[in-house]
């Protein structure tokens, strides 16, 4: 398997990246590429990996989905009492990973994150599926569970209880926002010799853009 591994080789070769052509306010860069990445139908386009630690320090991992993207950073909506709500909560800082392979573009973003207002939580879980929020109901999310059926019955519990469309959020649920102090946008290039742009926010309300080496 390591000789496997150690012999896969991709040349990348679909763009370039300069900094003549991208937007002072790396917001709307990150958005176009969301676009194109979209347009290109990509599957789950909007899929990131949010990194988080606990108090301790310990990082921790996982796959969610972008589900805002404006001036004011980047929205996601979880279980406040699951170990990522937990770790939020302890230390409120994250890191956000975009990866759109077909495309061979990454985006790595750092920040703050708050919670959001329960109005905008509200207004998005009324959007969401029946199924959908009859699960955020239903789970207790990073719990040991003994088994499937326990969950299933819950769910069905809960269907029976709320047949018609009026299903309440639950107070442990919302979303988050990340507010980027650093966003890096990185193109694939031939040889290895990839394309990164960094911003950095400046104390003046600017981002300071910097070419990385690869």
């Amino acid at each position: 398997m390591s000789k496997s591994l150690a012999e896969l080789r991709h040349e990348y070769a679909l763009g370039a990246l300069r900094k003549a052509d991208v937007d002072p306010d790396p917001l709307k860069l990150f958005q176009r590429w969301l676009r194109e990445a979209i347009d290109a139908q990509l599957p789950e386009p909007n899929a990131m990996t949010l990194a988080t630690a606990d108090r301790t320090g310990r990082p921790y991992a996982r796959v969610v989905l972008l589900k805002d993207c404006d001036a004011d950073g980047f929205v996601f909506f979880t279980n406040y009492q699951s170990d990522k709500g937990r770790q939020l909560a302890d230390s409120p800082r994250a890191a956000l990973v975009f990866l759109w392979l077909e495309l061979e573009r990454q985006v790595r973003i750092e920040g703050t994150v708050a919670k959001i207002p329960g109005a905008e939580s509200e207004a998005y879980f009324r959007g969401r599926p029946r199924e959908s929020r009859l699960g955020a109901l239903a789970s207790r999310q990073s719990q040991v569970v003994a088994n499937r059926e326990i969950l299933d019955n819950r769910f069905q519990q809960l269907a029976g209880q709320y047949p018609d469309d009026n299903i309440p959020m639950p107070n442990h649920w919302g979303g988050y926002r990340v507010r980027p102090e650093m966003l890096e946008f990185w193109q694939g290039r031939h040889g290895r010799m990839h394309d990164r742009l960094r911003y950095r926010a400046q104390k003046s309300g600017d981002w300071l853009l910097e070419r990385l080496e690869p």
